[in-house]
């Protein structure tokens, strides 16, 4: 038996989260949570907006409601580890296949279509790879500040640096102070980083429940090849080369020192029709530095106004 945490409701009670939660429930009992929202007349097709480390469904917090009512339901998973999904207490209980697997069993489950999927971070690998499997489910794709690794990927400093902290606690504080990277990831003005570093830790209860935070990193690819997933990553990214099955939209923000944008043009310009936006001034998780930018860059490919909403 795994054990796990399941972090309380009230932990979420304090923070500003008006979406109410639903959960699936894998064979093994680890129970997922994934917010569901959609508008009262016409679904026209479904935003699945996938979140990487160390992150939870709080990153889009902005955008729900904007894709509910231009016509859209709206999934935003939690990772197992993350957010309000139960949380394995083993660090080694996590590898890349692991939460692929369960994103697959949770798109399955829900019988998803008409997906326009949003990847950032992890996300990226763990949801691109669904969408190269399983084409047919996917109408469009957009790419933010992620990643497919292959032999020819240069992890940048920022990368390789995040990984050598995340295998030295010390680096940290001794610990993976989840909010206070996210909110210290923030490039532009304005934010409120007392309630943003306090809305990315209420998932956690402590170091045991932070597992799934800290092994994240160590599963790097150039560190951790198997643990990374890197020959399910290496396939898909072939895959895109070659893509034809959905238009793909790459959206950066320029100021992230983990994915450059120096590597969204060179990514963009591999994936066949691939357009390309730059956030500017926004960092690595732009969907919260610039959740407006982000918005426009979705609404200018999927033919709705941002005004009407």
């Amino acid at each position: 038996m795994v054990e796990v945490i399941r972090t309380p409701d009230e932990r979420f009670e304090a923070i500003d989260w008006p979406f109410a939660p639903h959960y699936f429930e894998h064979p093994d009992g680890l129970r997922q949570h994934y917010v569901d929202e959609g508008p009262q007349g016409e679904v026209i097709g479904t935003f699945l907006l996938v979140h990487g480390e160390p992150t939870w469904a709080m990153l889009y917090r902005d955008w729900i409601n904007p894709l509910v009512a231009a016509g859209y339901r709206v999934v935003v998973p939690d990772h197992l580890g993350f957010g309000r999904s139960d949380k394995p207490t083993d660090d080694e209980w996590y590898r890349i296949s692991q939460h692929r697997a369960r994103f697959d069993a949770l798109v399955d489950a829900l019988d998803l279509r008409e997906i326009h999927l949003v990847v950032q971070d992890w996300g990226g690998p763990i949801g691109l790879c669904n969408a190269v499997a399983h084409q047919d489910r996917y109408a469009r794709i957009f790419i933010l500040n992620t990643w497919l690794h292959d032999d020819t990927f240069e992890y940048s400093d920022g990368v390789r640096w995040w990984r050598q902290a995340a295998l030295d606690p010390e680096q940290l504080g001794g610990d993976m102070p989840t909010g206070r990277i996210v909110a210290g990831s923030m490039r532009r003005p304005g934010h409120d980083m007392e309630a943003m570093a306090g809305a990315f830790d209420a998932p956690y209860v402590g170091a045991e429940s932070k597992a799934g935070a800290r092994r994240f990193p160590v599963c790097i690819p150039f560190g951790e090849p198997e643990l990374g997933d890197a020959d399910v990553q290496i396939a898909a990214r072939d895959a895109l080369r070659s893509w034809t099955a959905t238009p793909v939209h790459v959206a950066f923000g320029d100021a992230d020192m983990v994915f450059t944008w120096d590597w969204a043009e060179r990514w963009a310009a591999e994936i066949p029709g691939a357009t390309l936006d730059r956030i500017e001034g926004a960092g690595h998780f732009l969907q919260a530095d610039a959740p407006i930018d982000c918005l426009a860059v979705v609404a200018k490919y999927c033919g709705f106004s941002l005004g009407d909403n």
